[in-house]
Formats: C-alpha cells, sequence, structure tokens
C-alpha cells in the first residue's frame, strides 16, 4: 500500500511537471466567479453614474457595451452562487440598486498559440477562432470604442484609467488581472513584439519599472486604450503617435 501511495504521488507530480491533464494558474491570475450585473442602459451616462455611485461605497464596479449596443454595469466575484445573491440583494434592500442579474463563471477556454518560429521568417498568428479566449478579450475591448471611461470614479488619480480598463475587459472574460499598469506588466507571459495576437496587453512608459500606460492589442499593429481620465476610449497604432519610442513590451494571460 505505501509503495502504491508513493507511486501515485510520483506519477501526479510528472503530470503536474509535464502540464498533462492539469494546468496551474499563472502566479497573480485567477479565474473570476459569480459576478453582480445590473441595468440595460441605452445611454452610458446612466450607467456612468451607477459605477460611480457603487464606488463611492467601495465597491469596485465597471461599465460596459453589450453586444445588442446597451450598457451594464458589473462588480463582484464569489465563488458561490448564492454569496452573490446574498449581496445583490442586500443593495437592493438599502435602496442602492434595484434589479440584477447574476452573471456565471465564464468557462476556460484553450487559446491556440502561434506556430514556434522555425526560421527568420515573422511569427503568423495563429488562426482566430471564435472560442480564442484572446480573440474574445480583443473584440470585448472593442465594444469599448467610443466610450468615455472613468474606472475609478474621482477618487482614481489620472493614468489610472488604462489599467483598469485592461482589468475590466479581462475580468469580461473570465479573468482576473491586477489592477495597476506595473502590476500587470509583472505578471503573465513575456511576448516579443512581433508574436503579438489579439488579447495580449500591450505596454508603454519609461522603463520596465516605471511603466504608464496600457492597452489591448487587436491586430494589425493596433490596440485598444483609455488615452486619458475622461477621453473616449478608441484604438491606436502601435507604431504611431509617439507610442513606438515608449513600448515596453507585451504579456499574455490566457
Amino acid at each position: 500500500m505505501i509503495v502504491y501511495r508513493i507511486f501515485c504521488s510520483v506519477i501526479f507530480m510528472l503530470l503536474l511537471l509535464s502540464g498533462i491533464g492539469y494546468a496551474a494558474p499563472a502566479t497573480g491570475i485567477t479565474r473570476i466567479g459569480y459576478a453582480i450585473q445590473i441595468g440595460a442602459f441605452a445611454e452610458v451616462k446612466n450607467a456612468e453614474r451607477l459605477t460611480a455611485k457603487l464606488q463611492e461605497k467601495g465597491i469596485e464596479a465597471f461599465y460596459f457595451k453589450k453586444e445588442n449596443g446597451l450598457y451594464a454595469v458589473r462588480f463582484g466575484d464569489f465563488s458561490r452562487k448564492d454569496d452573490a445573491r446574498s449581496t445583490a440583494k442586500k443593495l437592493v434592500s438599502d435602496r442602492i440598486i434595484t434589479s440584477y442579474f447574476i452573471a456565471p463563471p465564464q468557462k476556460a477556454v484553450k487559446e491556440q498559440l502561434p506556430p514556434k518560429k522555425t526560421s527568420l521568417e515573422p511569427v503568423v498568428p495563429a488562426a482566430v477562432k471564435a472560442d480564442n479566449m484572446g480573440y474574445i478579450a480583443a473584440r470585448t475591448a472593442e465594444r469599448f470604442v467610443g466610450i468615455p471611461y472613468r474606472w475609478g470614479g474621482n477618487t482614481v488619480v489620472d493614468g489610472m484609467d488604462c489599467s483598469g480598463f485592461t482589468r475590466a475587459v479581462y475580468n469580461l472574460c473570465g479573468v482576473n488581472i491586477p489592477r495597476t499598469s506595473l502590476e500587470q506588466f509583472k505578471i503573465g507571459q513575456t511576448i516579443n513584439k512581433n508574436e503579438l495576437i489579439d488579447g495580449d496587453l500591450v505596454f508603454f512608459g519609461n522603463s520596465e519599472s516605471q511603466i504608464t500606460h496600457v492597452g489591448i492589442y487587436v491586430g494589425d499593429n493596433r490596440f485598444v486604450h483609455a488615452p486619458k481620465r475622461g477621453d473616449d476610449i478608441k484604438i491606436s497604432p502601435i507604431n504611431g503617435n509617439g507610442f513606438a519610442k515608449r513600448f515596453i513590451g507585451a504579456k499574455r494571460y490566457f
């Protein structure tokens, strides 16, 4: 029996090391559990107003544009659906919200990685598929374009909204990443500029210790980002508008 247990333990450790049948989450990256979603607003200002109200209560909420063109507000990361519902009911009783929807955890989807580079030719990105989480993140980010975005209300200093935006997009894709751009840069898989694919985060600044901006790569050397406080979210070229000189690196989390 003891020999059998040792044998099982060895096999289990080999599986962990080889990655067969088991995938441990990267440090600093976790899956989002159940979340509370509110509203179907036709006007972005209504979603922004509710978000600010929740943030004043210390709730890290964000608003986003749904596929049908309406805006909604989302917050929370609960391991149990009952916990999310209990929190929502408390907010209803406090008259902070009126109705709500409990959003289930996103299912993990394995991303197709680009093929290994075998020559001096540029890396060709993997075929884009609807079940590719990087692709989904990029398309989700594009839905924010044109929205005047303020992640942290009036309490957040300038320069923080860009990382709040990337965090919100990844949240909608079921992945929890750190709050600031510097913290986001410290985790994930390092990617070369010529290996960028949809959904990768691109970072800008003075050095690796002085990251000042972050956005989400959406293909064709373009990225979606929140330029400055209160400005509309937009798509910009990585190699233009001064970004080329400030490019520090890229990270992949899926």
